[in-house]
């Protein structure tokens, strides 16, 4: 399957520093990514989206570390969807197609054969782990409104899978602002499955995520 590697995030919550950029044991976070990916069997090309003015970094970057199933570079948009989209147009048709964060460098050849597996099962479906706290609904004034029954919640990571074409098509047709390619796809009403993730396929957002990735990996 082809993969799209979001990385054109603005990184607003790590003060000041460039995640896709941040060193992990001296190697880029968004290298770790690309290395985990370009590693699996189950993948067999990969777009990486990043900044406008990262573009050529980003290529610099790829060549460096020699990552051969990278085959595109290229600018994301203003919102994730169009990001997204960019990089499903420099990746070119491919069967399936998995949309990855570029801050998830920890993801495990397991997930990435179970998300093969589930697109061809079912054509859209979303890495998910079930949630392990009580959820709480609040109001604008912290009130809780609401305590739904945890069994029926989990959380959704990347990679999220589909067949291209699906996946195209909820993106030409988005009308809307979407939080994920799943949304989008719900949207069109296509039934999307979850498949499981892992508790380690964390996502960096603060300074904090940084440190305790870095543990994972090593």
């Amino acid at each position: 399957m082809g993969v799209v590697v979001v990385a054109a995030g603005r990184s607003t919550r790590m003060g000041g520093t460039d995640k896709t950029f941040a060193e992990i044991h001296g190697i880029p976070l968004v290298v770790h990514t690309l290395r985990r990916l370009a590693q699996s069997p189950a993948v067999s090309r990969i777009a990486l989206v990043v900044t406008e003015d990262a573009v050529a970094r980003a290529e610099g970057m790829v060549s460096r570390y020699a990552i051969d199933k990278v085959t595109a570079v290229c600018a994301g948009g203003e919102r994730r969807q169009d990001s997204v989209y960019a990089g499903l147009v420099a990746l070119g048709d491919s069967q399936w197609v998995a949309v990855h964060d570029g801050a998830r460098p920890c993801i495990s050849e397991d997930v990435l054969d179970r998300a093969l597996r589930a697109a061809q099962r079912w054509s859209a479906a979303v890495a998910a782990v079930p949630v392990k706290d009580t959820i709480k609904v609040v109001d604008d004034d912290h009130v809780v409104t609401d305590t739904p029954e945890r069994s029926t919640l989990w959380a959704a990571q990347t990679p999220q899978v589909f067949e291209y074409g699906l996946l195209m098509r909820a993106h030409r047709s988005a009308s809307a602002e979407y939080t994920d390619d799943a949304s989008m796809v719900e949207a069109m009403g296509q039934s999307v499955r979850i498949f499981l993730g892992s508790y380690e396929n964390l996502k960096v957002t603060t300074p904090e995520d940084l440190a305790f990735v870095s543990q994972l990996l090593t």
